[in-house]
C-alpha cells in the first residue's frame, strides 16, 4: 500500500518564553553560522527535554525529537501520550502551521486539520462563508464546494445558525462545524486534534462513525490525537506513543494504549487523604470524605478475594439514611460496575465516621483499576443526592489468580477476553 504520510527525522525546539532567540546578538549569531559558515544551528546543541513537570537549566526545550514513521493510506493511527508530550505539536508541523527544526515530512495529497476550535474560521463570517473559504483553502472549486454544502450542513446540526457570523457559535457549535468541513470537503488525509472533547456525546458517536467511514470506504488517511482511550480504540488500528517529545512505542493500537496505561502515568496508591482540589465542585460538601484505604495496607488482590476499604466521612450537618457508592473503572476510564453501600448509616452534624467497605468476591481479570466514591442519599428509583465524589481516589490491582483457580481462569491476562471474570457451575438433573 501507498505510502501517506512520511516523517523523516522531525525535531521541533523552542526557547521558553521569548521568540526567536530573544537578542539581536543571538539572531545575528545564528544567520552567520548557519547561512554564512554552513554549520548547524548552534542553539540546538543546548536544548533540553521537554518535561514540563521539572524546572530545568537551559532556556531551549525540544518539544519533538527525531520523530521518525511512516502512514499508510488509509490507516487511522492514534497518537497519544500525557499533556505535553509533543503530540499537537506534530500536528501542527503537519498541517504546516510551524516549520520543523530540523527533518522533514512528506505527505501525499491534500491535507484537512481540526487542531482547536475554530481552525481557519473567521469569526465576523457567517458559517456558510468559512464553509466556502475554508473549501478554497483546500483547494476546491465553488461548484464542488456547492456539491457538498447541504450534507456539510445537515451532519453539522447548525442550519439554524448557517447564515450568523461563527463569533456568536458556541465552542461545541464550532467543532461541529468545523469537522464537517473538514470531513466533508474531501482531504486525502484528515487530522484531528483532541477538539473533539468539546463536542457532546451524540456528536462525538457520530464524528468517529464519519472518520471510519473516510478510512474504510474512501481510502483515506486519518491522525487522530486524544486523551479517550475508549474513543482511540474504538478507532484506530495503529497507533504512537509519545512522551517528552520522542516515540516511546510504535504498533497495534492495543498494544499501546497498554503500554501507556501501564507506563509511570498509572500512580499506584493504596491510601488518599482528601483534599478539596480531588472533589467535584458542583457537590453540597454536606457529607464529605476525610480518608480512604485500603484495610491490608497495600492494593494488590487475588482475583476472588474480598477488597475491603476503611472510608472516614464527616457531615456539616445531621443525615439520615446515608450510603456509599464505589465505581470500579479501568485506567482509560471504562466504568466497570457501580456498587452501593446495602446498609444505610446516621451521622450527626459535625461529626466523623469511620466505615469498613467491602466489596465481595468482584471476579476482575488481572490488571490495574482505578476506584471512586460517592456519599450521598436516596437510590436509583427514588432518586439520588450525593453531597461528594471523588473520581480516582484509589487504586487496585488484580495481581494473580484466585486460589485454586482452573488453568482458563489462571491465564486471563489479557483484557480482550474481558476484565471481569465470570465463574459459573454446571449441576446435573436426573431424567
Amino acid at each position: 500500500m501507498a505510502t501517506a504520510i512520511e516523517f523523516n527525522n522531525i525535531s521541533k525546539i523552542y526557547r521558553l518564553g521569548l521568540v526567536s532567540t530573544g537578542t539581536l546578538a543571538h539572531d545575528l549569531h545564528r544567520w552567520w553560522t548557519m547561512n554564512v559558515r554552513g554549520k548547524e544551528d548552534p542553539y540546538l546543541t543546548i536544548g533540553e527535554t521537554n518535561d514540563r513537570s521539572t524546572k530545568g537549566e537551559s532556556d531551549y526545550v525540544w518539544a519533538l525529537k527525531d520523530i521518525d514513521f511512516k502512514v499508510e493510506q488509509g490507516d487511522v493511527v492514534g497518537i497519544i501520550g500525557k499533556n505535553g508530550a509533543g503530540k499537537s505539536t506534530l500536528l501542527k508541523i503537519l498541517s504546516k502551521v510551524t516549520a520543523p527544526t530540523t527533518g522533514t515530512i512528506r505527505a501525499r495529497g491534500r491535507i484537512g486539520s481540526l487542531l482547536e476550535v475554530g481552525t481557519g474560521f473567521h469569526p465576523e463570517m457567517t458559517g456558510r462563508e468559512n464553509i466556502y473559504m475554508n473549501g478554497a483553502i483546500l483547494g476546491m472549486t465553488k461548484a464542488e464546494i456547492a456539491k457538498k454544502l447541504d450534507e456539510i450542513v445537515d451532519f453539522s446540526g447548525c442550519e439554524r445558525y448557517i447564515d450568523t457570523p461563527v463569533k456568536r457559535y458556541s465552542s461545541g457549535m464550532m467543532v461541529r462545524l468545523g469537522f464537517a468541513v473538514a470531513a466533508h470537503l474531501d482531504p486525502e488525509i484528515l487530522v484531528v486534534d483532541e477538539v473533539l472533547a468539546v463536542g457532546d456525546a451524540e456528536f462525538q458517536k457520530k464524528a468517529i462513525g464519519k472518520m471510519q467511514d473516510v478510512s474504510k470506504g474512501e481510502g483515506r488517511t486519518v491522525l487522530f490525537v486524544s486523551h479517550n482511550m475508549n474513543s482511540i480504540r474504538a478507532l484506530c488500528k495503529k497507533g504512537v506513543l509519545l512522551d517528552k517529545g520522542k516515540i516511546v512505542t510504535i504498533g497495534n493500537i492495543s498494544d499501546v494504549v497498554d503500554t501507556y496505561l501501564n507506563s509511570d502515568s498509572f500512580q499506584h496508591s493504596f491510601k488518599s487523604i482528601i483534599t478539596d482540589n480531588m472533589r467535584d465542585p458542583d457537590r453540597s460538601l454536606k457529607v464529605k470524605f476525610i480518608s480512604i484505604e485500603h484495610e491490608k495496607g497495600d492494593d494488590k488482590y487475588a482475583s476472588d478475594e474480598d477488597i475491603v476499604l476503611d472510608v472516614v466521612i464527616y457531615a456539616e450537618k445531621h443525615v439520615d439514611q446515608c450510603r456509599i457508592n464505589c465505581t470500579i473503572r479501568t485506567p482509560d476510564g471504562l466504568s466497570l460496575c457501580n456498587n452501593s453501600s446495602s446498609t444505610f448509616f446516621n451521622i450527626g452534624a459535625g461529626k466523623q465516621k469511620k466505615l469498613r467497605y467491602t466489596l465481595h468476591n468482584p471476579g476482575l481479570a488481572l490488571g490495574c483499576y482505578m476506584l471512586s466514591f460517592s456519599v450521598g442519599i436516596g437510590n436509583m428509583e427514588s432518586g439520588e443526592t450525593n453531597f461528594d465524589v471523588i473520581t480516582n481516589a484509589i487504586t487496585l490491582e488484580v495481581e494473580r489468580p484466585s486460589k485454586g483457580a482452573n488453568t482458563y481462569f489462571a491465564k486471563w491476562d489479557t483484557h480482550s477476553w474481558g476484565y471481569i471474570l465470570l465463574k459459573n457451575s454446571i449441576e446435573e438433573l436426573p431424567i
